[in-house]
């Protein structure tokens, strides 16, 4: 941190320094926010993250993949709710945030965001000038973790993930030199960028096509938990549906909250035309009777801005019970969420398109159901209780699918717990691949042993890369 300070100064901030206290304050869990680095450092550009990188290899202990002496953390808007997972104790957290530029091309054809940007700042420009991008669908989450992950998004029908809209990285490398990793320089970095994670360097930009967008017609419809069959009917039927209408996108909430004791059903639907109650959506929309119902003609920046409000700041998070063991929790709000994944969603990054992503998700399986449990609780008294519960119900959800037939054995990234393998789930093709990048690209694997947030490429592996406990494909 001393050698950090002498060399960048005024962006290295100590746990006594009231910008230190405000990096942590911004993350999303308290989890995440209890965590006290040794200095925070925040880059302003890409020359300050390379003459970083450069200080922390020399930290690293001698041999390929060895022990670091010095480790440290890289976060971008610090959405991911573990203890760890973007933040570090006893080391150096390099908080992007200040990298937050939205800049749009001449043609209006491609939009550079700054790793530290959040998609709100994205969704304002553009919106202001008739363009759209595939991404986040909650305004202040941020698009670098979003993206590494695989991201998903209400374009995801149109363009798959957003990921596989990314048409340039700009990365800084273990050896602190900056490259470009696009379809003709560094592909393979490129690809394995797209769902790998921190694993290979630090992106410092992203470079992603962007599209004719108008109004779309979104909002969020809260049914009484009697509703569950219609519900269960139509998401089903929207999933299967033969001819998918790909501007139609939703998430299927079934929450409960111990401040109202009881259970609703919230259905966030996004049509991504100027539409009014489209025939996609209709068997949700006619679903009766309805609590609240806020769909109308918006934009990006004010659908993903709505999102805000269903998942607060400063609180308890996991993203997954047996909910009776813990339902008098202190401001608990569980949630079991379905989200669609139909092939059409999955064909655009297969490995046998031009543009690749990292996931391993092979279309030709069919409709899938993306499935999550999150929680949120004020009381870190209870966070074993309900750590130990959330994955009791999800081991018995996997066994349950697993004697049906119907466990695909693949975890998104970015709703994985600490415990979980979601790269591992790739395959055992697409780990080799992403593991052959990160010796090329990092042959003294600074980013697998330096870094210990997020997930490993040389960790739990391949083998047993199951269904874990917060979320899962079936």
């Amino acid at each position: 941190c001393d050698q950090l300070h002498v060399i960048l100064g005024k962006a290295v901030f100590f746990p006594q320094h009231a910008a230190y206290n405000l990096s942590l304050s911004t993350y999303w869990s308290q989890q995440e926010q209890s965590v006290t680095p040794s200095c925070i450092l925040r880059p302003h550009n890409i020359e300050d993250v390379s003459k970083a990188i450069q200080v922390l290899l020399q930290y690293q202990s001698a041999g390929a993949f060895a022990l670091a002496a010095c480790k440290f953390a890289i976060r971008g808007a610090g959405h991911t709710p573990w203890a760890g997972s973007a933040n570090i104790d006893n080391g150096v957290t390099i908080d992007m945030t200040h990298i937050n530029y939205v800049r749009l091309n001449r043609a209006a054809t491609v939009v550079s965001i700054g790793a530290g940007a959040r998609w709100s700042a994205v969704y304002h420009l553009l919106d202001a000038v008739g363009l759209g991008v595939a991404g986040g669908r909650v305004a202040n989450v941020g698009v670098g973790g979003l993206i590494t992950g695989g991201g998903m998004s209400y374009f995801a029908p149109r363009y798959g993930f957003v990921c596989d809209q990314v048409v340039n990285f700009e990365v800084v490398l273990a050896n602190g030199t900056a490259v470009n990793a696009n379809s003709t320089a560094n592909s393979d970095l490129w690809f394995a960028l797209k769902g790998g994670s921190n694993n290979f360097g630090i992106v410092t930009r992203f470079d992603l096509k962007v599209f004719q967008q108008g109004k779309i017609w979104g909002g969020t419809i809260y049914n009484p938990i009697e509703t569950l069959p219609a519900q269960i009917q139509a998401f089903v039927g929207l999933n299967n549906a033969t001819n998918y209408d790909t501007n139609g996108a939703m998430i299927n909430t079934y929450g409960y909250s111990n401040q109202i004791g009881g259970w609703a059903v919230a259905n966030l639907l996004v049509y991504t035309k100027r539409a009014v109650n489209p025939p996609v959506l209709r068997p949700f929309t006619d679903i009766q009777p309805q609590l609240l119902n806020t769909m109308r003609l918006t934009n990006m920046s004010d659908i993903t801005s709505e999102q805000i409000r269903n998942s607060p700041s400063g609180m308890r998070q996991i993203v997954n019970t047996t909910l009776q063991t813990f339902a008098h929790s202190p401001g608990l709000l569980y949630s079991l969420v379905y989200q669609p994944l139909p092939s059409i969603i999955t064909s655009h990054g297969a490995a046998n398109t031009t543009s690749p992503n990292a996931l391993g998700l092979d279309p030709t399986t069919g409709p899938q159901v993306l499935a999550l449990q999150a929680i949120q609780w004020t009381d870190p008294a209870d966070d074993a209780l309900i750590t130990s519960a959330a994955k009791e119900i999800w081991q018995q959800v996997d066994a349950l699918a697993l004697t049906m037939g119907m466990q695909r054995r693949w975890i998104y990234l970015n709703y994985a717990n600490e415990d979980q393998d979601p790269i591992g789930s790739y395959g055992a093709e697409n780990l080799k691949r992403l593991r052959d990048v990160s010796r090329k690209y990092d042959p003294t694997g600074l980013f697998q042993k330096n870094v210990p947030g997020g997930f490993k490429l040389l960790g739990k592996g391949a083998a047993g890369a199951g269904g874990g406990w917060a979320g899962g494909t079936y």
